[in-house]
């Protein structure tokens, strides 16, 4: 079992940054799986945004935030980051950090389905 959880959302102008944090937690040995960035709107679909395989050494974007979004992982604090920079009002969401069970090492996953432990989320509101 995988404890998942987010923060670091907030309230944020037009512009500005935000970095969210995923820390991810297990009863025993901490493995580093491969994790996941969501999003979802009200009355939206949910919205992949980054992945980051096991060792962080390969990523994966949505093209819509590929520019502006940066996922990493610190493998001793167990955590993954997305910084998020140069915000616009349709970045407003609740965020979600998801872990994939698997043991590929070089595996990302875009396909909510893939994911296997869900975090409750953290809101993203961006103000214009």
């Amino acid at each position: 079992q995988v404890q998942v959880a987010e923060s670091g959302g907030g309230l944020v102008q037009t512009g500005g940054s935000l970095r969210l944090s995923c820390a991810a937690s297990q009863r025993r040995d901490f493995i580093p799986f491969p994790i996941g960035w969501f999003r979802h709107a009200p009355g939206e679909e949910r919205e992949f945004l980054a992945a980051i395989s096991r060792s962080g050494s390969n990523t994966d974007y949505a093209y819509s935030v590929k520019c502006w979004f940066t996922i990493s992982r610190e493998i001793s604090k167990n955590t993954v980051y997305l910084q998020m920079n140069n915000l616009k009002p349709e970045d407003t969401a609740a965020y979600y950090c998801a872990v994939a069970r698997s043991f590929t090492q070089a595996a990302t996953f875009t396909r909510s389905t893939d994911y296997d432990y869900w975090g409750q989320g953290t809101q993203v509101t961006v103000s214009s």
